[in-house]
Formats: structure tokens, sequence, C-alpha cells
């Protein structure tokens, strides 16, 4: 995929998540890079229940939804 596509793609998912869920989201590194998306996405819930199954939901969602797998994947909780 060339870096046309990718960035088309990668805006492409960024406005379905942000859309969909509510949440604010961006591509935060690797934009260089080909094979490699990196995303951003960032809540405000009340509570941690609600932002694990928020993310759970998000991660099904971009699995079923591209042809990517996702590699590594950090949660933070404030």
């Amino acid at each position: 995929m060339g870096l046309f596509r990718k960035a088309k793609n990668t805006a492409s998912l960024i406005s379905k998540l942000q859309n969909r869920y509510h949440v604010s989201s961006a591509e935060i590194d690797e934009q260089d890079v080909h094979q490699i998306i990196v995303i951003g996405v960032a809540a405000i819930v009340p509570h941690n229940a609600m932002a694990d199954s928020l993310m759970d939901d998000i991660s099904l969602f971009v699995e079923e939804n591209t042809g990517a797998e996702i590699l590594y994947e950090e949660r933070e909780i404030r």
C-alpha cells in the first residue's frame, strides 16, 4: 500500500471511530511507514469498566472492518 492510499484508509478509519464511538482519535506515529498504522484514541467515560468495554468494542471494530491486525494495544486510564 502506498502512502497516499494508507493516508486515505487511515483517515477513513479515524472518521468511523469518531462517528461511531464519539471518541477523539488520530494517527500518532509511523506516518511514513506503509505497513503500519498507529492510532491513538481518547475518551471521557464515567468509570473504568465503561472505558474497558469501549476499548474492547473499538478493537473488535477495527479488526472486523479492516484488513488490519492489532499487533499491540496500550491502555491508560486516568
